[in-house]
């Protein structure tokens, strides 16, 4: 896996709209923020954008799938990260519209998971 490097420069042009965008290399891609958020990844040339469960649907009725990747052990679906179409690349008016409300999200402090119930032992009698 690995993003060229003209392709996140590319997109970091058509994300020109968005102030304060800034690429930094993560693991074996892109990582975008601004301001000090991450809203934004490019993996093997893909741009995925942070979504939620209200933004998810667009995404998917977009084609749009996660990201996910695969380990030895298993297939991992990351639901928080939802591929950018093309056609939403090549309009710089819809891909900062899309950019903000990503941005806006991630901005957002993330809900805890409740933490498991854990089990009483038993005595020993």
């Amino acid at each position: 896996m690995s993003t060229s490097s003209d392709f996140a420069e590319f997109v970091k042009e058509q994300l020109a709209a968005v102030h304060g965008v800034q690429a930094k290399r993560l693991f074996s891609g892109v990582g975008l923020s601004a301001h000090g958020v991450q809203f934004a990844m490019i993996i093997d040339n893909v741009l995925y954008f942070v979504v939620d469960d209200a933004t998810r649907p667009a995404y998917e009725a977009m084609g749009s799938q996660c990201f996910s990747y695969t380990t030895k052990v298993r297939h991992v679906e990351v639901r928080r990260y939802y591929a950018v179409p093309g056609e939403v690349i090549e309009d710089r008016q819809r891909l900062a519209m899309l950019a903000r409300e990503s941005l806006e999200i991630a901005a957002r402090p993330r809900k805890s998971p409740k933490p498991k119930p854990r089990k009483m032992a038993k005595a020993s009698r």
